[in-house]
């Protein structure tokens, strides 16, 4: 079954997996895109193509697909505004820089602490509504529920990280958000191929992973950020590379193929 709405895309599926994609939105409401300015329409920091790079598991498993940018809110940021990352540069819960640090809003448009209440009720909080509601389907069918969260990023952002990063990008919140089996299960999925690869390295799973990845529940969440070179042209945020991602998409089906046939203990 097939639920939509303005801030949405939700697939239903009968198996154990649900696939987030809280950074893939390009989609802005008219009243923000006018405080933006032309740096912020570029929309730099997207999760380009992701859903496309997952589309061969359409239909095989659950699926939930933001349609706003991350620039209206930031999904997989804690909203009492709590670091992921302490002490590392990072962008908020309604960022107002992009990964390098610029300036996205016209000078004066920032979003207060008043918008930004306004854009946790009207875009932020329904979608983990929903997100948390798709959790609790699957793991009131199946005895438990494994939540990818499914991100990319250039592989290259000296702001947030020095040097390049790997290719595929494993997190599990240093084993606290899944069982220790699924996290090596994933693990043995990604590495050993033609991309290289860190479990729990810069990324350790964003606010989505740790908040929903309580494995004592039967809720196993884990995160991959892959780096974008993979699969597009990074510097020119251009499309999607069908032959580039091949190869990729060969490593991801064995990944979502080994959590459909995961068996709790």
């Amino acid at each position: 079954m097939t639920l939509q709405s303005v801030l949405f895309i939700c697939e239903e599926h009968d198996g154990p997996v649900l696939l987030n994609f809280p950074h893939s939105g390009v989609e802005l409401p008219d009243e923000i895109a006018s405080q933006l300015n032309e740096r912020g329409h570029v929309l730099a920091d997207t999760d380009w193509h992701v859903p496309e790079l997952y589309s061969f598991a359409r239909g095989q498993v659950s699926w939930l697909e933001a349609k706003y940018a991350r620039y209206v809110v930031d999904l997989n940021r804690d909203p009492d505004g709590t670091s992921l990352y302490p002490g590392q540069a990072s962008t908020g819960f309604c960022p107002d820089t992009d990964f390098v640090g610029a300036p996205i809003y016209q000078i004066g448009q920032s979003p207060d602490v008043a918008e930004i209440k306004v854009r946790r009720t009207r875009y932020f909080d329904p979608y983990h509504t929903m997100l948390q509601s798709q959790i609790e389907r699957i793991r009131a069918k199946f005895g438990f529920c494994i939540l990818l969260d499914c991100h990319s990023i250039r592989s290259e952002v000296p702001r947030l990280f020095l040097g390049q990063l790997p290719d595929l990008n494993l997190g599990v919140f240093g084993g606290n958000s899944c069982a220790s089996e699924l996290a090596d299960l994933a693990q043995a999925s990604l590495q050993g191929g033609p991309f290289s690869f860190v479990r729990d390295g810069r990324f350790k799973g964003g606010w989505i992973t740790r908040n929903y990845g309580q494995p004592k529940r039967g809720v196993h969440a884990l995160q991959l950020e892959i780096t974008q070179s993979c699969y597009m042209d990074e510097q020119a945020l251009g499309p999607f590379v069908p032959d580039r991602a091949k190869e990729l998409q060969k490593v991801l089906g064995k990944l979502v193929k080994g959590m459909s046939d995961y068996e709790a203990g």
